[in-house]
């Protein structure tokens, strides 16, 4: 049973108290606990849209149904590919009375920003070619739509938001039409040209007749994306979706993805497979207005942005507190989940996040697994993230954050970079593999029981950016950021750099418990530390079927060699700027007590390292999928 749904089902009537988003029984009709009917709508690709919706009667089109669903309703679909962009009119009214749209159980619904396009002709060596008429794309055409906006950056060549996908793996867009005449090599090439009545494609296709395959096109910019913000309380869960022809999406503009929130508070993705978005998987961000795009030569940019924001209705009440969770989020060319000043207050779990920005078409600054401006109170916990260029990117604002027990590795730059944010915010029982670690130029954080396998990085910077009243989206001044006021304690350096780097911080920095393996250094503020030069822990990650198992060697002797005391809030004491303390969003106490796995960890003298109480020797964990194995869970 979810979380968020909790059904009871009592009598002969099959009474539903409809407490948080739950669905009802396949054609029952139910009352929700505020006592207003509530229906569930069926869809199907045999149904009809002149029909009522019911079981027996199915609708034919997701949007059909999203345009009679009322607030407490159900929209069940059923088995099938369904070829439309949804676009909700409305949400629900509360957390116990959303709208939920949701796959059937046990049955693959896949919703596609695509079309087949048949009617290839051979023009010469793997190259064919197919033109449309341009009233195919409805009135957004993927093949004149450039890519473009702040911070982005092209690199002398012109991308559009258009793709051609056989058998489901995209093709990649050329420079120009010459390239795609050309023989195929190893990543096939398309090319469009769209004049005043035709879209013109060239395509190739190697050794195959694109007749006789599956070829899809990109027909619309998003799957499933509201036309204006504050449509609240959805529910998505269990479907695929792919292919949507986004648009770039910096923290200055609107941020649509192949599915988005669109300014707007409580959703809850769940379940689903998200994969080849142009740009962004999931976006939570920001609104569009008149100056989007128009800050990237601007020295207050974002400051005006978020001043703006403020006046539009950003804050606690109305903005924020999604759950992205347990969703299989891929091949998507700027990054997985995005969010400017919308994702506040807000979870992001259990997600397998992969293939990001791995085509390298494109570039600029905001590429990454998870990339976050303003993640105030987000909690960012058991996500799976791996090849992509970045892992975890917190720029701006990162105020109450909590990063904890999340898997990454493979990824290119970094697996964490945290920018120009003053805290505090915490980075506790992460698994961090790549060859950099983290790349840190903020202040105020805090990092503990982690496994570095990577190096550290430090770096001022003179930008003055935000720092907030506790636990809100009220700004209370703007401060530089010199480097320090950072905290490490009983985490494992594996190998890389270690913590010396921070002997050459600005700001002082605060230290306790760490250990330090294979020539990792400590920083010269640590009394006491650790330091084992000639201890391999050998750490090894292995994809296998069934999920990531991670070889390591550890010292169960690590604990008596060392006291270390129990991560709190009374120990980390308090961000500088803000003059904040570490703690949870409701402003209770925070202890770090629970491991990686979620066992309890010992109170008087914690092990070093994201798993409490090993066994010493080589050892085999299994990491990924993450199943809590303690009483006390995640605090």
């Amino acid at each position: 049973m979810r979380e968020n749904d909790k059904c009871l089902v009592a009598g002969a009537m099959l009474f539903v108290a409809f407490l948080s988003g739950c669905a009802a029984p396949s054609g029952v009709t139910s009352v929700s606990a505020g006592g207003a009917g509530r229906r569930e709508y069926h869809v199907s690709p045999k149904g009809d849209d002149s029909n009522d919706g019911s079981q027996s009667k199915t609708l034919k089109t997701i949007s059909a149904a999203a345009l009679k669903a009322q607030p407490g309703d159900v929209i069940t679909v059923h088995e099938g590919v369904y070829r439309e962009r949804i676009t909700p009119p409305r949400g629900g009214e509360a957390d116990s009375r959303r709208i939920i749209y949701q796959a059937a159980t046990g049955e693959k619904v896949e919703i596609k920003g695509s079309e087949i396009v048949k009617g290839w002709a051979r023009v010469g060596n793997d190259t064919w070619k197919v033109t449309l008429a341009n009233d195919f794309f409805k009135g957004f055409n993927p093949y004149s739509d450039l890519i473009h906006g702040d911070w982005f950056n092209s690199h002398r060549r012109e991308h559009h938001s258009g793709a051609v996908y056989l058998n489901g793996t995209w093709l990649t867009e050329a420079p120009g039409q010459d390239d795609v005449m050309k023989p195929a090599g190893e990543n096939p090439l398309w090319y469009g040209k769209v004049d005043t009545n035709s879209t013109t494609i060239w395509a190739q296709f190697k050794s195959v007749n694109p007749n006789e395959q599956l070829v899809e096109i990109n027909a619309r910019r998003a799957v499933f994306y509201p036309d204006k913000p504050g449509i609240n309380y959805l529910t998505i869960r269990g479907f695929t979706m792919r292919h949507a022809a986004t648009q770039w999406a910096p923290p200055t503009a609107e941020q649509i993805g192949l599915i988005g929130t669109h300014w707007s508070r409580g959703w809850i993705i769940e379940d689903n497979v998200i994969s080849h978005s142009l740009c962004v998987g999931v976006a939570l961000g920001k609104y569009g207005d008149e100056f989007d795009n128009k800050s990237a030569d601007t020295a207050e940019g974002y400051v005006l942005t978020i001043e703006r924001a403020l006046k539009n209705g950003w804050s606690k009440d109305n903005i924020g507190h999604h759950i992205v969770r347990n969703n299989d989020i891929s091949y998507c060319e700027q990054a997985g989940v995005v969010g400017s000043l919308g994702a506040v207050f807000s979870t992001i779990t259990g997600n397998t996040i992969h293939e990001i920005h791995m085509r390298r078409m494109f570039g600029g600054a905001e590429m990454a697994g998870i990339k976050i401006h303003g993640a105030i109170d987000v909690e960012i916990s058991r996500n799976h993230i791996f090849r992509t260029v970045m892992g975890i990117w917190l720029d701006w604002m990162a105020q109450g954050t909590r990063v904890t027990r999340n898997l990454l590795h493979d990824n290119d730059h970094q697996d964490i970079f945290v920018e120009v944010d003053h805290g505090p915010f915490m980075v506790d029982n992460n698994i961090l593999l790549s060859g950099m670690g983290l790349l840190d130029m903020s202040r105020g954080g805090a990092y503990a029981h982690n496994l570095f396998a990577g190096s550290t990085r430090i770096q001022s910077d003179g930008r003055k950016t935000p720092f907030l009243k506790a636990h809100s989206t009220e700004v209370a001044g703007l401060h530089n950021c010199p480097s320090g006021d950072s905290r490490f304690y009983n985490n494992l350096f594996a190998g890389g750099s270690g913590l010396g780097v921070y002997d050459g911080a600005k700001l002082p920095v605060f230290m306790g418990g760490n250990i330090f393996l294979r020539g990792a250094k400590p920083c010269k503020s640590e009394g006491a530390p650790l330091v084992k030069p000639d201890f391999d822990a050998g750490v090894k990650l292995v994809e296998k079927a069934g999920g990531a198992y991670f070889d390591v060697t550890l010292d169960a002797a690590w604990a008596t060699e060392q006291v270390r005391k129990l991560v709190t809030t009374e120990l980390l004491g308090r961000a500088k700027i803000p003059d904040l303390p570490f703690e949870r969003p409701d402003g209770t106490p925070l202890n770090i007590d629970t491991d990686y796995f979620g066992f309890p960890r010992k109170l008087d003298n914690p092990f070093p390292g994201p798993f409490e109480s090993p066994a010493s020797g080589k050892q085999t964990l299994k990491l990924w999928p993450v199943v809590d194995k303690g009483i006390a869970g995640v605090r």
